[in-house]
């Protein structure tokens, strides 16, 4: 175990211990988790006070600072399960769920040693290229996968739950913090029922998965542009090459009401992502993606492991099952029951869950106008919606702009009898032919971005990565009442993708030069009505 590149990357973020070939936890831990793994009557744990009591000295035991947690964290933890939470529930945490949750992390150590066992044996995904599996520091430009247990992913949580994590090095490594106390915290600091809800997911998946042991796994994948062809990164196009792209663009639906995550289909689920993994859903974050991480929990695992996004990555989870029911949004967030998940599952024991988070520009004002900021966020897009394993694909396309996507496959099918096939090793697990693109208002909202501007530019992301479609939810935002209309009138006109990107660099020329002051698409309809009387007919 001493010799595994990928264990020792990631050691100094483990609660656990590792001498010569074994993980272990120290022994005042075990004892401390064993008297907790046998419930209230011998533990005598049985409020939310006590049980912060007996973190604290769990920490203690492995030598972590009391002064690395948020300053509320023993209010936050008495407030919920002493005050928040009927006694019934509260008895049911302290008698059945706690337990459970002490007993998995008893069983970290092991967890952990038979998948790195099982790590490297998994050539399923892992053929392309060499990939490796195994829990590490995934860092920034290095492009690969972490796949995980759900079993392990609940023990990891319950780590974060039990604040056992080490805080000393995350912050230098560009990591978030992944311990719960801020979320504790934040609930007596300034209480608000946003949070309550939060948390109350967290505790209904701990329930979840102490009644039933998950099955499955989840993997995690940082993609990464790279202007050389290598299978491990995303051919990263030039900025020339989206102005004389051939490429088609893939069919558009719009849908005025709905969620992402309530999309039937399979498809990539777009993450309106902090460049942070998981933003503030372990502080007081609560707005699109802090709520995709309280009701797929186990995205929280990521957070462990994935340092900041750069401008020419994207993070991919598939797996990641949903939990719980909601209503509303940020101060309206509402916890509303369990969420049983019925998605189909792939080969590799994922649920065909496909989560993409991409981080936009923040506050960006007239500078997205700006020709740099156009391609950083149409190559951001580009880089969370493209498949890996089409790379060889995309490079084609971006070199040869002539070439249509019919003489593409002919000239793949040449070059792979030539090659070392490593595209068809792909394609079990990663051709994706037929998964699309479920989004909405990436980077508007709090991120400020223009929603006409970003849906653009996301449909063009999505054509080029030669998705076959984008479902765009608009949650009925008055800026975008057009969107169907001109989305129709280009698909009609079967306009490719860098027609519509030339039309929206002269847009944005003029709007950085202050020549225009409307939206895109009070800009562009004038342009089309005044030579094609379908205009009027389009709803």
């Amino acid at each position: 175990m001493e010799n595994r590149e990928d264990l020792n990357s990631i050691l100094e973020f483990l609660p656990v211990v590792l001498r010569s070939t074994a993980l272990f936890w120290p022994s005042q831990v075990v004892k401390a988790l064993k008297a907790l793994s046998k419930g209230p009557e011998h533990s005598k744990v049985d409020s939310g006070e006590v049980l912060f009591l007996a973190i604290s000295d769990i920490r203690r035991s492995l030598n972590l600072s009391a002064g690395d947690l948020a300053f509320s964290t023993a209010d936050g933890f008495s407030l919920f399960f002493d005050d928040l939470i009927s006694r019934a529930e509260a008895n049911k945490w302290f008698r059945e769920i706690l337990p459970a949750l002490a007993d998995s992390l008893l069983r970290l150590p092991g967890m952990l040693e038979a998948h790195y066992q099982s790590a490297d044996s998994i050539s399923c995904i892992g053929a392309r290229n060499g990939l490796k599996m195994g829990l590490r520091l995934l860092k920034s430009q290095e492009a690969g996968i972490v796949l995980l247990s759900k079993e392990l992913i609940g023990a990891l949580l319950a780590c974060s739950f039990f604040c056992l994590f080490p805080n000393s090095c995350r912050g230098a490594n560009h990591l978030q913090v992944i311990n719960f106390d801020h979320l504790f915290a934040s609930l007596y600091d300034s209480y608000n029922e946003k949070q309550e809800n939060k948390i109350k997911c967290i505790i209904h998946y701990f329930e979840r998965i102490s009644s039933s042991t998950p099955v499955g796994n989840v993997s995690f994948e940082r993609k990464v542009l790279a202007a050389d062809h290598n299978l491990k990164y995303i051919f990263s196009p030039k900025t020339e090459s989206w102005s004389k792209s051939v490429v088609s663009l893939c069919l558009f639906e719009v849908c005025s009401s709905g969620l992402i995550e309530d999309h039937s289909k399979e498809a990539l689920e777009v993450d309106f992502a902090n460049k942070y993994f998981g933003g503030g859903a372990l502080a007081r974050g609560c707005v699109q993606e802090e709520i995709r991480f309280m009701i797929n929990p186990e995205l929280i695992a990521g957070m462990l492991f994935l340092p900041s996004m750069a401008d020419n990555e994207a993070i991919e989870v598939v797996g990641a099952e949903r939990f719980s029911k909601y209503t509303g949004y940020a101060a309206s967030f509402q916890y509303c029951g369990d969420f049983l998940d019925k998605k189909d599952i792939d080969i590799i024991g994922r649920r065909k869950i496909r989560i993409i988070a991409i981080d936009a520009l923040f506050n960006p004002g007239e500078r997205q106008y700006e020709h740099e900021f156009l391609v950083r966020e149409v190559n951001k897009a580009f880089c969370g919606f493209s498949d890996p394993c089409k790379s060889q694909r995309y490079q084609m396309l971006f070199e040869d702009n002539e070439l249509s996507e019919a003489q593409l496959e002919q000239d793949l099918k040449s070059v792979n009898s030539k090659s070392d096939n490593a595209v068809e090793i792909c394609q079990p697990v990663g051709f994706q032919d037929e998964i699309g693109i479920v989004t909405g208002n990436w980077g508007c909202g709090a991120f400020g971005g223009d929603p006409e501007l970003k849906a653009m530019l996301q449909w063009l992301a999505a054509s080029q990565a030669l998705r076959p479609f984008m479902v765009y939810y608009t949650f009925d935002i008055e800026a975008l009442q057009k969107l169907e209309q001109v989305t129709q009138w280009i698909n009609f006109h079967k306009w490719s993708v860098g027609d519509l990107w030339n039309m929206l660099v002269e847009y944005s020329s003029q709007r950085s030069k202050k020549e225009t002051q409307v939206g895109f698409f009070n800009w562009l309809l004038p342009l089309l009505s005044s030579d094609d009387p379908m205009m009027l007919d389009v709803p």
